[in-house]
């Protein structure tokens, strides 16, 4: 029959499977989203099921589980079948949560297991990493740079060894898991070792008291999901054959970024087995357990058929030529050949002139890469004042600022601001979450302390926050009207100038005066003989604003403390409904107070400091939190013409722009494994640039090693990582290239300290750039 899709002559390749073990390997936007749902769908109508069997697809993220299931009943509903059955689409999580559930016991699990979130996981893993620090003061002693004085020394154990340790543990703890490595079976290897590994014994007792609290909890993470589903299969062949049976052809998308044991479930399962991905696109080894290797070498020796997606209909042709000389820069000419491996074929191709998305015209004027030797703030100011020159005329276009990390984000966000230039924040948490989350932590902070004068001040600035937001509004607004104001405009528009400068002198008097008190229950709770306002008004000149404004605040700080024995979640809303008017805070406000709620109940010994302390993580962006956005169910670009979205280069991927601005592409955020870069991993106040946590893991790896020959070498997995980091921050470039479709522009900025340098591929891409087109 007659399918209203038209396919690319590679895709039908790919359509021609009938069965066994096929790689694919997949340019940016070559359409494997469908070409796998048109896979499923030929599976599906084809009659190569039974009626209990389906075809199995695995993808990555959640809001890909929707699309596969949209598509894929579009296209067998086109054949005449009932949609929505003879497929099943899970990420490879909920897949082994299905496992799971199904055979707890196989697990040593309870039937009624619960699975802890990042944030209860976060929390568990801090605990056991902060017990160590407690139990192991001096453990670390000896991997302190010895040049540091006892001053600095002391500074780094208090405010920077916890970080790097928590950090430690978490990658251990992952390591562990992705091994299929209990803590009692790591206990005996480190027992059986031939030298003693610090490192490993470090991680051994956190990993293990993480895992004691777990199953105090009842609880998994879910790492432990992969590891026990991996566990069950292999222990129960009858289970293993119902389910290979019921699922005879897998698919998995985004196959670069599996890890071992992700790999080892599925091989399990498999017996029909179609993996896609695009090895240039694994951007996320940092963060977890994925290791491109591994879809390279099942393509290479594993694969019965090997196939390619090298169409895009995506970028204009000179896009496409970044992308592919970026490629062919990195085999023939990176400086360190070690790295040469990081990109590799095939090239972009465009899309035939007859292609059902074809591609946007070539204009060479659509590339820019910036050659000025920006300051971090410079940097920040020249995009978003080309941001401002450039929407106007573009209010059809969407348009994308891409950084590589989240606190650089939020520094365009301010600015973008601070030039009434729409925004859409695509990060960790929204800037409405951190503020919302903020102004309640800072009134809690206080409410948990209610002794500090410098707390009081800030819950007052929380109070009056709508007076600083008024005065910078009346900074200045977007040109929006095109003939002059009239004398009356003029003049309701300096009353208003003249108020918002009136409120703000006053909240910063009274702000400080706050600060001064002293004592604050003089002010929150006087005494007949020590009313600190009455005072105050007997001292202070021109006072008499300042005394009602006080008075007022009064009333209001006593009823916050009045209301500090409700339990958190009703104390959060009784704060809310004082502070907030807008909509979108209150709702915000119930989310977090819901949140808060769930840690009270989580942890009963928990009082008001260690609550303020959660929504502290929110407001500094630290860990995700679910907001009310798109973020879960898929974020779609085309959905926000006409304003700037601000994300990262790694949540970035798998979406598309008419203009990218790619920011920060210097020696520090994208090393080339040079002498003279420095690597984000490595500490300052760490002896010889080690990174302990790759260390931690070679030690790991040697005690599971029977090899006496290949034993643990300091300082060689500290190089190591640096080659694999430089590996990914070169792929990260590509990503970031390949989100645009019409514009590309690339700048790169000093650093904090100004001795950052731009990243060797920027450069040798401006350069080849510069001589094909006579610059």
């Amino acid at each position: 029959m007659t399918l209203p899709f038209t396919f690319r002559p590679s895709q039908l390749e790919i359509l021609r499977y009938r069965g066994g073990r096929m790689g694919i390997s997949a340019v940016p936007g070559s359409g494997k989203t469908f070409t796998l749902s048109a896979l499923a769908a030929q599976i599906i109508s084809g009659g190569a099921l039974e009626t209990d069997q389906d075809v199995l697809i695995v993808t990555l993220v959640n809001s890909a589980v929707d699309n596969f299931s949209a598509r894929i009943s579009q296209m067998v509903e086109a054949r005449g079948l009932i949609p929505h059955l003879g497929y099943r689409v899970r990420t490879l999580h909920g897949l082994a949560h299905d496992i799971v559930r199904e055979k707890p016991s196989l697990a040593g699990l309870e039937d009624r297991f619960q699975i802890v979130d990042e944030r209860e996981s976060e929390f568990i893993r801090k605990e056991a990493a902060n017990a160590w620090l407690s139990t192991f003061p001096n453990h670390l002693d000896d991997y302190f740079d010895p040049e540091m004085d006892n001053s600095k020394r002391d500074w780094a154990r208090r405010q920077q060894l916890p970080d790097l340790v928590h950090s430690l543990g978490l990658a251990f703890i992952r390591t562990c898991k992705n091994y299929a490595l209990a803590p009692d079976d790591l206990r005996a290897k480190l027992n059986e070792a031939p030298a003693h590994l610090p490192l490993a014994e470090m991680g051994w007792w956190i990993y293990d008291k993480y895992q004691q609290a777990l199953r105090y909890r009842g609880a998994v993470d879910f790492d432990d999901l992969i590891m026990y589903a991996h566990r069950i299969l292999q222990s129960d062949a009858e289970y293993l054959a119902r389910l290979q049976y019921r699922f005879p052809y897998i698919l998995e998308d985004e196959s670069q970024d599996s890890s071992a044991i992700q790999e080892k479930i599925l091989r399990l399962l498999a017996t029909n087995w179609v993996r896609v991905g695009d090895p240039n696109q694994a951007i996320f080894e940092t963060f977890t357990t994925a290791d491109p290797k591994l879809l390279r070498d099942f393509i290479a020796h594993e694969a019965d058929v090997s196939r390619e997606l090298p169409v895009s209909g995506r970028s204009q042709q000179h896009i496409i030529d970044v992308a592919n000389y970026l490629i062919d820069w990195t085999n023939a000419s990176h400086p360190a050949p070690a790295v040469r491996d990081a990109l590799g074929i095939p090239h972009i191709q465009a899309a035939a002139l007859d292609d059902p998305q074809p591609n946007p015209p070539a204009d060479p004027e659509g590339i820019r890469f910036i050659p000025n030797k920006f300051s971090p703030e410079e940097e920040v100011t020249a995009v978003v004042n080309s941001l401002k020159h450039w929407l106007p005329d573009h209010q059809d276009w969407t348009v994308a600022v891409l950084v590589p990390r989240n606190t650089r984000g939020t520094e365009v966000i301010n600015a973008l601001k601070a030039q009434k230039i729409e925004f859409v924040e695509f990060l960790n948490s929204t800037d409405k979450t951190r503020l919302t989350a903020g102004a309640l932590g800072n009134v809690l902070s206080f409410l948990s302390e209610p002794t500090s004068p410098t707390k009081l001040a800030r819950a007052y600035q929380v109070w009056r926050r709508d007076w600083r937001d008024t005065s910078s509004s009346l900074r200045g607004a977007p040109a929006t009207k095109q003939s002059p104001p009239d004398d009356e405009e003029i003049a309701s528009t300096e009353e208003e100038r003249e108020i918002a400068s009136s409120r703000k002198a006053l909240l910063a008097m009274t702000t400080e005066l706050l600060r001064k008190v002293g004592e604050t229950e003089a002010f929150t709770a006087p005494r007949p003989d020590s009313d600190w306002l009455s005072a105050l008004g007997e001292s202070e000149a021109d006072a008499e604003a300042v005394i009602e404004e006080l008075g007022a605040f009064r009333v209001v700080i006593n009823r916050w403390l009045s209301a500090v024995t409700l339990p958190i979640d009703q104390l959060i809303l009784t704060l809310a409904q004082e502070l907030f008017t807008d909509a979108a805070d209150l709702a915000l406000a119930h989310k977090l107070a819901l949140v808060l709620r769930q840690a009270a109940d989580d942890h009963i010994e928990w009082r008001l400091p260690e609550l303020t302390a959660e929504l502290g993580v929110i407001a500094r962006n630290e860990r995700r939190f679910i907001g009310f956005s798109s973020d879960d169910s898929g974020f779609d670009p085309n959905a926000h013409r006409g304003k700037v979205v601000v994300t990262t280069m790694h949540k970035a991927k798998g979406l598309e722009w008419d203009r990218v601005y790619l920011m920060s592409v210097n020696n520090y955020d994208f090393p080339s494994l040079q002498a003279y870069d420095n690597f984000i991993s490595e500490k300052w106040f760490v002896r010889g640039k080690l990174n302990l946590e790759a260390e931690a893991l070679a030690q790991l790896k040697a005690a599971l090693s029977s090899d006496e020959f290949n034993w643990y070498e300091e300082g060689v997995a500290t190089l190591s990582a640096r080659e694999d980091y430089a590996r990914e921050r070169l792929r990260l470039l590509y990503v970031g290239i390949t989100r645009a479709k019409r514009d590309l522009v690339v700048t790169w900025n000093t650093g904090r300290k100004g001795e950052s340098t731009p990243n060797l591929a920027l450069e040798a891409l401006r350069g080849w750039w510069g001589s094909v087109n006579g610059e």
